[in-house]
């Protein structure tokens, strides 16, 4: 249903004013992110979403699994190093997935389906274009990149064979998980999981195959990591060729300007914490090399400890940002059309539920460390001892996480992008880069560990100063109409 608003001559602005929220209203009544229960739409989007991040996580984590058997704690590193070209994919992907979804729904909320559908296009478009460019760059200039991202002289060979062959995949890692939020803006999340889950099955089989079987190590994990993101882009394709809500022509698809540079703002928040991730994963690769060098554990293990550590966390953060994914499309069409409470509900249902996973997680890494680790292979009694410490430290203010990547997307998703972007920025630049610099200087590598809680407590106490004033700021909105 369309609606255009017209202020006829003499109207008053009060009048006209109610007049534009009447229409909101209407529109919230015939869509059901306007008017069926929050609680009821969160199950319906959330759950999805987190399968569907939780399979994305497991695309590095099986990888990890088999190579730690087969090629052991220098393949273990090497997939670690690897990582930042991952967290890039990701953050190419967030830019116009989150941000075209937002942009849609946001316009959906307003009752602008012809414009809406120009969002979905141009983002479909600029997905793939970032995918390719990426692939271009890193095939150009791999050795020099796993070097800047810290990479030992035993572990680069590994690195190099595994990474020339995944980067062949990017295109379709960066459609597939941008894509997949356009997708649940179409309120299909359903479908959005199919996607995931099939490439997830897909590279977990042939890893199986390749790495187990057939022996082919590091070369057979990444072929099939590729074949899975291959099959998964397809399905997105096949599906934006028919989109639900507003029908997708060759028009919608044509780059313009105005859309993809809306798109790309709202979703610069998402985009700027997955840099601010990569850059934290650089900078820490590095640290670890050059003060593990300088202990007894030598530069490989920490390296191996830190990168299994951080994908078993990227777990627990895969349920939180799948909750915070899953608000999306509430907080984008109910704050469009000026309907506040549920805007606020759908928030604090993700927080609740978000607190309840992290305090969880956060038991389970403090009591088993040592059994996580052993799931990625065999390794020296310093390597164990290592891991422990850092699960142990590491991630200690690990239940205060659920916060900034919730509230993030909250302001992502009420079209608020520059609060988002500085939020993401607490966490990684702000506090933990600062702190990773200075603390090993009086500590040594111990003080890249306590790195970790000190950034998660005050990261922790920004968001939720920046969350209790956008509720003020939206309670006095709703006052006002």
């Amino acid at each position: 249903m369309f609606f255009a608003v017209y202020r006829k001559a003499g109207q008053s602005e009060a009048a006209f004013l109610r007049k534009d929220v009447y229409i909101l209203n209407e529109e919230a009544k015939v869509n059901p992110l306007g008017c069926e229960p929050v609680s009821k739409l969160m199950l319906k989007f959330s759950i999805p979403s987190i399968i569907a991040m939780l399979v994305g996580a497991l695309y590095n984590i099986v990888d990890q699994l088999f190579i730690g058997q087969a090629v052991g704690t220098l393949g273990n590193a090497a997939t670690n190093i690897a990582f930042p070209l991952t967290t890039s994919c990701i953050a190419l992907a967030l830019l116009f997935g989150i941000g075209g979804a937002s942009c849609f729904n946001l316009s959906m909320g307003r009752g602008e389906r012809e414009t809406a559908a120009y969002y979905i296009g141009n983002s479909a478009v600029m997905l793939i274009i970032c995918g390719v460019f990426l692939l271009a760059v890193t095939e150009l200039f791999l050795t020099p990149l796993l070097e800047f991202f810290g990479s030992p002289d035993d572990v680069l060979p590994y690195a190099r064979e595994y990474v020339r062959i995944t980067a062949v995949g990017f295109p379709f890692l960066v459609l597939t998980t941008g894509g997949c939020h356009l997708i649940r803006a179409d309120g299909s999340p359903g479908m959005s999981m199919a996607c995931n889950i099939t490439g997830a099955v897909i590279n977990t089989v042939l890893d199986a195959v390749f790495v187990l079987v057939l022996d082919m190590g590091m070369t057979g994990a990444a072929l099939a990591t590729i074949i899975g993101q291959f099959i998964s882009g397809i399905m997105i394709i096949v599906y934006l060729t028919r989109f639900k809500t507003v029908p997708l022509t060759k028009n919608h698809l044509i780059l313009q300007w105005k859309y993809t540079k809306k798109a790309a703002s709202i979703g610069m928040a998402s985009f700027i914490n997955q840099l601010a991730i990569m850059v934290v994963q650089i900078v820490l690769n590095n640290s670890l090399k050059h003060y593990g060098a300088l202990s007894e554990y030598g530069e490989s293990i920490p390296i191996a400890c830190a990168g299994i550590v951080m994908k078993v966390n990227q777990i627990m953060f895969s349920v939180v940002i799948g909750l915070g994914q899953g608000t999306q499309p509430i907080e984008s069409f109910n704050y469009g059309a000026k309907q506040y409470p549920r805007v606020r509900q759908a928030y604090r249902l993700a927080v609740t539920a978000g607190a309840l996973i992290s305090i969880c997680c956060f038991f389970v890494f403090q009591i088993f460390p040592r059994q996580i680790i052993s799931l990625f292979g065999e390794g020296s009694e310093e390597y164990f001892r290592f891991g422990e410490k850092f699960f142990r430290i590491f991630l200690f203010f690990t239940w205060l996480n659920c916060l900034q990547p919730i509230t993030t997307t909250f302001f992502t998703s009420i079209g608020k992008p520059l609060k988002g972007a500085f939020l993401s920025l607490t966490r990684q630049i702000l506090f933990f880069i600062p702190f990773l610099l200075i603390l090993p200087l009086f500590m040594g590598i111990d003080g890249i560990i306590y790195t970790g809680p000190c950034a998660d407590l005050l990261a922790g106490g920004v968001t939720m100063i920046m969350a209790a004033l956008e509720f003020k700021a939206m309670k006095k909105l709703e006052k006002e109409q």
